[in-house]
């Protein structure tokens, strides 16, 4: 991760915005782009790009839970931060069927919903296709960023430590 200051030709768009990494065993499958002032679009992603979940390496490393999250900072702050296996979905529109089989091994999967209306709707669809998935809905505005600046990351660990006893 990094902030682009010197583009590659063709990459100059991005001059100014965080670089994440989408990293795989194999390397660097994608780039996306966020922007760090308040200015649109927030995320940008290489032209001709599939849309992938991010942090799939977590699946690896993950025992009996896992945590999804939208948004790559989000799972970042998770995962990275607060140490909980997490993979993220680059926006609630880009959650794909094929996804759940990759959840069916675990015994429990934390859903942390951002809280508006888009997270609350992929909440009820992900309840539909996901077994046994747990919804973790953050406060009216909230997201997992914000609430791990306000509560750090306890808020989290206690979450999942309250639904799995």
């Amino acid at each position: 991760m990094g902030v682009v200051l010197d583009p590659l030709t063709g990459h100059e768009a991005y001059v100014g915005r965080l670089s994440i990494p989408y990293l795989t065993k194999s390397g660097v499958v994608d780039l996306r782009f966020r922007a760090l002032a308040d200015e649109e679009p927030r995320y940008m992603g290489l032209s001709g790009a599939t849309t992938r979940l991010y942090n799939v390496n977590a699946f690896f490393r993950a025992t009996s839970y896992i945590c999804i999250c939208e948004g790559e900072i989000d799972t970042i702050t998770l995962d990275t931060v607060c140490n909980l296996p997490a993979v993220g979905v680059p926006g609630v529109n880009n959650w794909k069927k094929h996804y759940t089989r990759l959840l069916a091994d675990f015994d429990n999967v934390f859903l942390f919903a951002d809280g508006d209306q888009a997270g609350n709707e992929f909440a009820k669809s992900l309840s539909r296709e996901i077994s046994g998935l747990t919804v973790i809905h953050m406060p009216e505005g909230e997201d997992v960023n914000s609430m791990y600046r306000q509560e750090g990351p306890e808020y989290f660990t206690n979450k999942i430590a309250s639904v799995r006893g």
